[in-house]
Order: C-alpha cells, then sequence, then structure tokens
C-alpha cells in the first residue's frame, strides 16, 4: 500500500504505522518522485492487512510531544473494498509542527498588538471627562426611554395616516365621496363645465354693464357741468331750486287750510247731520269687524 505527500515532513523507513491507535507495521520506503510529491511505501502486517479498506485515510502525526513521525490510519465509515497491496490510499494533509510555531508566533504579535490597543483605549476611556460625565448622568437613560417612546408613538401615528391615506384613495378610486364623484363621474364633470362657462359669461356681462354705468356716468357728469339736462336744473340752477321751495310750501298750506275747512264743515248746521251719520256707519263697521 502507498500514500503521497507533498511534505513527509522528517517521516523515514522503519517509522511506525498505526490503524486506529493499533500498531499495524512500519515505513517501507519513502520516495521522491518531484519537486512537488513524496510516495510512501508501507509494510502493513499479513493479520491486520484484513482490516484495511481502500477508502480508509492516511495522515502523519508525531509519537507523543517529541517522538518520531508515524503514519496513522483512519477507518473511513462506509463499507468498502479491502485494500490490495500496491492501493494508492487517500491522505489528509497534516499541519506540521513549524507551520504550528509559525502560526503561533503571528498569533503572539496580533495578541501583543491588540493588547497594546487596548491599553491604550482604556487610558483614553479613563482620562475622558466628558465620556465620564455622560456615563454618571442619571437622567440619560430616562430622557432616552421618553426619547424612543415618543419616536414608537410617531411611528404608530405614521402607520395610521398612511392606512388612512390608502382607504381614502382607495374611496376616491372607487368614487366615494364628494372628491371620488368629482373625479370619476362624468357628469359631474360636464355640469362643473358649464357652471364655469356660465360664470365667465356673467363676468363678461358684468364688465359689459360696468362700461354701460360709466357711459351714462360720464353722460350724467357732463350734464351737470354743461347746464343741459334736468341734473342740471335740479342740481345748480338756485332758481329752480327756490321755485321748488315755494311749491311745497303753497302744498303745505293749501293742504292746511282745506283741513280747516273741513272742519268748519263739520260743525256747519246744514252738514252737521251728515258727518254724524258718517261717524256712526263707521263705529257700526268698526264694531262688526272686531
Amino acid at each position: 500500500m502507498r500514500a503521497r505527500f507533498e511534505n513527509v515532513q522528517g517521516l523515514t523507513s522503519g517509522n511506525n504505522i498505526r490503524y486506529a491507535g493499533i500498531q499495524v507495521g512500519t515505513v517501507k520506503k519513502v520516495k521522491i518522485l518531484n519537486d512537488t510529491l513524496i510516495e510512501v511505501s508501507m509494510l502493513i502486517d499479513l493479520k491486520m492487512k484484513k482490516y484495511i479498506h481502500k477508502n480508509d485515510i492516511v495522515s502523519m502525526s508525531t509519537d507523543g510531544l517529541m517522538g518520531n513521525r508515524i503514519l496513522n490510519i483512519t477507518p473511513a465509515k462506509d463499507g468498502a473494498p479491502l485494500a490490495e497491496d500496491g492501493d494508492l490510499l487517500v491522505i489528509k494533509k497534516s499541519v506540521g509542527t513549524d507551520e504550528i510555531l509559525e502560526t503561533l508566533d503571528k498569533t503572539n504579535k496580533n495578541i501583543a498588538f491588540v493588547s497594546e490597543e487596548l491599553k491604550t483605549t482604556v487610558l483614553r476611556i479613563n482620562n475622558s471627562a466628558a465620556l465620564w460625565k455622560l456615563l454618571n448622568e442619571t437622567t440619560l437613560p430616562d430622557n432616552l426611554r421618553i426619547s424612543v417612546e415618543n419616536i414608537r408613538r410617531a411611528t404608530a401615528k405614521a402607520d395610521n395616516m398612511v392606512t388612512d391615506m390608502h382607504a381614502l384613495i382607495s374611496d376616491i378610486r372607487s368614487g366615494k365621496g364628494s372628491l371620488g364623484a368629482i373625479l370619476t363621474d362624468t357628469a359631474i364633470a360636464y355640469n362643473l363645465n358649464e357652471a364655469v362657462l356660465k360664470i365667465q359669461q356673467v363676468g363678461n356681462y358684468a364688465s359689459d354693464l360696468a362700461i354701460e354705468l360709466n357711459k351714462l356716468t360720464a353722460s350724467v357728469q357732463k350734464d351737470i357741468n354743461t347746464g343741459k339736462g334736468p341734473a342740471h336744473a335740479l342740481l345748480k340752477d338756485s332758481a329752480i331750486v327756490i321755485k321748488l321751495n315755494n311749491s311745497l310750501s303753497n302744498i303745505e298750506k293749501g293742504t292746511e287750510g282745506f283741513n280747516q275747512n273741513m272742519e268748519a264743515l263739520k260743525h256747519n248746521f246744514l252738514l252737521r247731520g251728515y258727518f254724524r251719520k258718517l261717524e256712526k256707519k263707521q263705529e257700526k263697521e268698526k264694531n262688526k269687524s272686531e
């Protein structure tokens, strides 16, 4: 049986071979095949060959902490045919002592670097007055707790607003509500267009009416200023005003004299009976109506 390695790490002929921890043979020969591959031939005891299978795994280790190099054969889990003379077994690459020491050296350097950085960090923390002031602030946890609660409430309100907005948009799309009816009902849109057109027409008429009123005002103003028309006579002709005042005064005097004459006729013996009958008739009609 054979096994091939990239590095035998000091393995020589005569070194022990163990199967599941039991001594089963020795290394027969170590042969260099090329610059990257070394073949190890194994001499197995006849009575132990019936335990070694073709898929068993070969690896190198050390006999004790400082002992010689040995080969270990690890049994495979699944059943395979027994290995024969000349079979090439599968190997498992093992880590050499030099590689372990090199790795430990790198690890120690990294640990030293981390330790130094940690020391610097601890010193900076110990010398930081602001940090210790922050850590010693007893009200900070309560304030943080209040802030978190406010954020949680704001988030809940935002979620509710988003839900309401989705519901509102859904109602609008389905034509619910005033806005939905305006956006989805074509008849309402047509009526709105008609209303806008009528409002525009009323605006145009109002503009025309304002123009006509301006013309009329200008005409009246012109008549007043030039002395033409009744407006000038009523507003600026003092003679006409005096005549109107006299006419009104005469009308008032005539009315007063007429009232006096009517009162005198009521007391005249010729017409007194007529006015009494008229008063009785009026009183009777009043009583009936009451």
